[in-house]
């Protein structure tokens, strides 16, 4: 039976981070098995165990000391302003290996244009207190931060009341500012919109995103970053000071982190003839890479092994080709650990 101080406790994410994590967790070289009816899925490592929690909980935990260790986002740190050892930053989303953005976001046709065209006004997120402190250093006063389980549940709502405001204001400046309110009162008294009438008063929400293209296919503008963010692997501060749970996780962080880089990369194999080799084809290598060359039983001829981007790859093997190469092998990575 494993020795019960000689286990990790570490929390992986729920959520959208859920399958990127468990993908990288498997090629860092861990079987995790996650089941439907348990937070604690299964592992192929006797001293880890591991529990599932949301991202938005996972430093309080850690924090705490419920967790050794943990995966979250440097924005869930800071919200909940969690006093935890930052390991290392993993660079890797939900789609993409890419740091995300919280971006202040009002409606395309808004008069609003910068985050001080919202001083006394009302936002909606998940992030509050990063946003709260975002409006405070740029001194913008009376801003209404309030939470929302995911601001992307009133995008079509905040679009649409935008639209009705509009239409009361173009009201008003043709016949009368006394007009306002009874516009106003007027809309509010059908149906036309109930949801439009439910977002009333919600003038922007910061929101989270990859690009950006969701929010623009909400009709959403983005006047400003909040904040970057990115996954972050942070440990209980107790825990970092044991000799052996620090050296377990960073273990874990080296092979996460190798994960991470072998994502975009690919392993190329080929034999050449030397003359071709120094008179075509060493050329079209990435400069920064410093290919294996290894001689070959056939006089003359040499094997060359590179590690190189995959997005150079479809683009690179036929330019070989041409050049002399043959034999070309490309072959997918589980790590790079530079």
């Amino acid at each position: 039976m494993t020795d019960s101080r000689k286990v990790l406790k570490l929390g992986l994410p729920t959520g959208s981070l859920e399958k990127a994590t468990l993908d990288l967790m498997a090629r860092a070289g861990y079987d995790v098995q996650v089941s439907d009816r348990s937070y604690e899925p299964r592992v192929d490592d006797p001293e880890m165990q591991i529990v599932m929690l949301r991202a938005q909980e996972m430093s309080r935990y850690v924090e705490l000391g419920a967790l050794d260790a943990g995966l979250t986002g440097q924005d869930w740190i800071a919200e909940n302003a969690s006093k935890v050892h930052v390991v290392c930053n993993l660079i890797y989303a939900k789609a993409s290996m890419a740091k995300v953005r919280w971006v202040l976001a009002v409606p395309k046709k808004s008069r609003v244009k910068k985050p001080e065209d919202l001083a006394g006004r009302r936002v909606v997120t998940e992030l509050v207190k990063v946003t709260k402190k975002y409006f405070k250093e740029k001194g913008v006063k009376n801003v209404k931060v309030e939470f929302s389980w995911g601001a992307t549940e009133i995008k079509p709502a905040l679009e649409q009341f935008e639209q009705l405001d509009q239409a009361i204001d173009q009201i008003m400046d043709e016949v009368a500012p006394g007009l306002r309110d009874r516009a106003r009162g007027w809309a509010e008294g059908t149906d036309l919109d109930a949801e439009a009438v439910k977002a009333r008063g919600v003038d922007a929400i910061v929101d989270v995103t990859e690009t950006g293209s969701s929010l623009r296919a909400h009709g959403l503008r983005i006047i400003d970053t909040v904040m970057h963010s990115n996954t972050q692997l942070i440990a209980n501060k107790g825990a970092w000071k044991d000799p052996w749970k620090r050296a377990k996780v960073e273990n874990l962080a080296m092979l996460i982190q190798g994960a991470i880089n072998a994502k975009e990369m690919v392993g190329l194999k080929m034999n050449a003839r030397l003359d071709d080799w120094n008179a075509r084809i060493k050329g079209l290598l990435p400069a920064e890479r410093s290919p294996t060359i290894s001689g070959l039983a056939e006089k003359g001829w040499i094997a060359v092994e590179v590690i190189l981007p995959a997005a150079k790859e479809r683009e690179l093997v036929p330019q070989l080709k041409r050049a002399g190469a043959t034999g070309i092998i490309v072959y997918p990575l589980n790590k790079v650990v530079h």
